[in-house]
């Protein structure tokens, strides 16, 4: 049947919803767990966001560069630039941390191990995301190995030097059922990383992917019937599939509720930094401004271009704030603050750092990297980010991360 649609209707997409019904909302089903899913599904080129159209400033006025070169007797160059910090607490060589990535087959097995590799020799902090204990197990059996939650922290112990970096390990629903925190924390593998001060847990509140939604999960129908008690289960691609997808609660948040979590948290397992991961919600800097005065060492906030995890297109597409409006709403003064959401290059990196955050997350990035290359892949890509960084944190006339400042920012006037 011809159909007269008027220029630029998405007729492609109608007849898609008209052949498939539930199954168009979401990915090719096909992909699942072999595809990075969040920013912009849709194909097409990128569109810069704020951002991207903000320019770094330097000054001709330098005074920061001045007393550094009398206290080196030299002018000052980019190597000069210090790019060491602490995040949450975790003493880190550079302004970056591995951000969540979980169980499914794009994040996992060697892939997961290589980044676990890689990370500890660049003495950054990688957060383990959620979901892997109850899909690939905890890693105390041969069979759960590869893909394990403790096989990650073992390669990143056997790799990091002393005193750097860092495993912090994300806690949703499901993982709170599996009891990963007590597993962790009771297991004497992480006991160095508990002697050091070096473990941390993060609470997941929401992520940029879904923000308002829980855990999507695709898996065999035969295991619906045993999970639909606990789980609520969709049979979105029709009962020639053997694929069903299972959503579980996004959790039940107030201002109290929060506190109270975190309380616990630092109360249960006192030797562990307290973190928090928030969606780009639009009341997210009173969630943050909550979190930090329960007693958080982190907030983490991913932008609506950040998170890699299924969700309906209409979520990828059009939900959550996007990171330039998070930065914008959020006053961390001076506590920590981490974002992340296609921070790929210096420029990025070096803009949110100006506007507040202490450091910045590669998720897809590490990822894309270490696929590129399982041994140094992830190495190479943070020694080109952190050589942009210290060339454009030097042209503003500055050589620490915390020197940074909204006025080394400019931003095009709204239209």
């Amino acid at each position: 049947m011809n159909v007269l649609t008027a220029p630029g209707f998405p007729e492609r997409q109608v007849r898609a919803r008209a052949e498939s019904g539930q199954t168009s909302a979401f990915p090719d089903s096909e992909q699942y767990g072999l595809t990075l899913f969040g920013e912009h599904d849709a194909a097409g080129p990128h569109v810069p966001d704020a951002i991207d159209r903000m320019r770094l400033v330097p000054p001709v006025f330098v005074p920061i560069r001045l007393a550094k070169l009398i206290d080196l007797g030299r002018e000052p160059t980019a190597g000069d630039v210090d790019l060491s910090t602490v995040i949450g607490g975790l003493r880190s060589a550079l302004p970056v941390y591995v951000s969540a990535f979980g169980s499914t087959a794009a994040a996992g097995g060697d892939l997961g191990i290589a980044v676990a590799r890689q990370a500890g020799r660049l003495g950054i902090p990688m957060v383990i995301g959620e979901n892997i204990v109850p899909v690939s197990g905890y890693g105390r059996l041969k069979a759960e190995e590869q893909s394990s939650l403790l096989r990650r922290i073992v390669e990143y112990l056997g790799t990091v030097r002393d005193g750097l970096g860092g495993v912090v390990v994300q806690q949703s629903t499901e993982d709170a059922d599996a009891e990963v925190w007590n597993l962790v924390y009771s297991d004497p593998s992480a006991g160095p990383l508990l002697a050091s001060g070096r473990l941390a847990f993060e609470l997941k509140v929401g992520q940029g992917a879904k923000p308002g939604v829980g855990g999507m999960t695709l898996m065999p129908r035969g295991r619906a019937a045993e999970l639909a008690a606990q789980y609520d289960v969709m049979d979105v691609n029709g009962p020639q599939s053997d694929l069903v997808l299972r959503c579980s609660s996004p959790g039940t948040f107030s201002e109290e509720i929060l506190r109270q979590q975190i309380r616990s948290m630092r109360n249960n397992y006192p030797r562990c930094r307290a973190w928090v991961k928030l969606p780009p919600s639009r009341d997210v800097h009173l969630a943050a401004a909550a979190a930090w005065a329960a007693g958080a060492d982190s907030v983490t906030v991913d932008g609506a271009e950040g998170g890699t995890g299924w969700a309906p297109r209409a979520f990828l597409d059009h939900v959550g704030l996007p990171l330039a409006e998070c930065l914008d709403r959020i006053d961390s003064q001076g506590r920590c603050l981490l974002v992340s959401g296609r921070i790929w290059e210096g420029a990025r990196a070096v803009k949110c750092l100006a506007l507040g955050a202490s450091a910045v997350g590669l998720g897809r990035a590490a990822l894309l990297a270490a696929d590129q290359d399982l041994e140094k892949g992830l190495l190479n890509f943070v020694d080109c980010l952190a050589l942009e960084m210290r060339l454009l944190i030097s042209a503003l006339g500055k050589y620490q991360v915390v020197e940074l400042s909204p006025e080394d920012i400019w931003a095009p006037p709204s239209r």
